[in-house]
C-alpha cells in the first residue's frame, strides 16, 4: 500500500466542485481511496464564520466566563455560542467544550476551526460529512473518506480521524474470524476508515502545508464483514454516561496525581 498527497490544489472557495478539484489533478486508479480534510469540503459548502454572526445567550456567557478563569484569560462568549449552536450536546463544558456535534462525532469546540480560514474567524464542520464524501465520491468514481484531527482519552497529541465516508466501510468486522491460534474472535471491529485519515494526516500535515488531499493506493479490505457504526450509539457508551455526571475539580484532579 502507498499514499501520495495530491499537489497544486488552489485555496477552495464556496461553490467550488471538491471531486472536479481532486479529479482534474490526479489520475486515479481502481481499488484507490481518497482522503480529503474537512477543511477544504467545509470551504467549498460556505461553512465559514464570523463570531459577529453568533449572539450569546446566558450559558455561553457562563461557560466563557467559566473557561476564562480557569485559563487566566478572556474567552470570547460568541466563541462558546458558535459551539452551542453547532452541537447537540455538551458532555463537558470546563475545563473545555468536549461536544457531540449533530452526525454524531464527539470533539473539543465541535470541530470549529480557528486556523487556515482566510476571509472568516471560524470554520464549521461539513452539516453532514458523509453526504459531502458521497458527492465527491460519485465525482470522482472513487471511495472517498472526509477527514479532521482531534485528540483521543487516555493519549497526548493528535490523530486523523474520518468524520464521513463513501463507497467503503467505515469498519471490518472480524467477530467469528479466528485468530493463529485458531481462537476465534468475539469482539474485534477495526475502524479502518480512522485508520486510513490517520495515515493521511501523516501528509496533509497540520499547518501551512497545503496539502489536503491525499490518495491511498493499494489497500485492501479484505474478506470481512463491512461494519458501518463508527459513531458509537448513546446506549451503551459508558464514557459518554459518566461525563454526564462528571465535574470538574482542579483541586481533586491535582490530589489524585500526587
Amino acid at each position: 500500500m502507498e499514499l501520495f498527497a495530491v499537489d497544486g490544489l488552489p485555496e477552495v472557495r464556496p461553490g467550488d466542485d471538491v471531486g472536479e478539484l481532486v479529479a482534474e489533478r490526479v489520475d486515479l486508479r481502481e481499488g484507490d481511496v481518497v482522503c480529503v480534510s474537512h477543511s477544504i469540503v467545509s470551504k467549498a459548502e460556505d461553512r465559514g464564520a464570523d463570531l459577529a454572526e453568533f449572539d450569546p445567550g446566558s450559558r455561553a456567557r457562563d461557560i466563557a466566563e467559566r473557561i476564562g478563569e480557569l485559563a487566566g484569560e478572556e474567552k470570547d462568549p460568541r466563541f462558546a455560542q458558535a459551539v452551542l449552536e453547532e452541537s447537540a450536546e455538551l458532555l463537558t463544558e470546563e475545563p473545555l467544550m468536549l461536544a457531540v456535534t449533530r452526525f454524531g462525532h464527539i470533539s473539543v469546540n465541535a470541530g470549529i476551526d480557528r486556523s487556515n480560514v482566510p476571509g472568516s474567524d471560524l470554520l464549521l464542520l461539513p452539516e453532514d460529512p458523509s453526504a459531502s464524501a458521497e458527492r465527491i465520491s460519485e465525482t470522482l468514481d472513487a471511495p472517498v473518506v472526509v477527514t479532521d484531527t482531534s485528540g483521543r482519552p487516555f493519549r497526548q497529541g493528535q490523530r486523523g480521524v474520518a468524520i464521513g465516508w463513501a463507497g467503503v466501510p467505515a469498519a471490518r468486522d472480524w467477530r467469528g474470524e479466528s485468530d493463529r491460534d485458531g481462537r476465534e474472535l468475539g469482539v474485534t471491529v477495526e475502524a479502518v476508515v480512522d485508520e486510513l485519515a490517520a495515515a493521511a494526516n501523516l501528509l496533509t500535515g497540520e499547518g501551512d502545508d497545503g496539502l489536503p488531499v491525499v490518495v491511498v493506493r493499494g489497500f485492501e479490505f479484505g474478506d470481512h464483514e463491512p461494519h458501518d457504526g463508527l459513531f458509537r450509539s448513546p446506549e451503551g457508551d459508558y464514557v459518554r454516561d459518566a461525563l454526564r455526571e462528571w465535574e470538574y475539580d482542579k483541586q481533586r484532579l491535582r490530589e489524585n496525581s500526587e
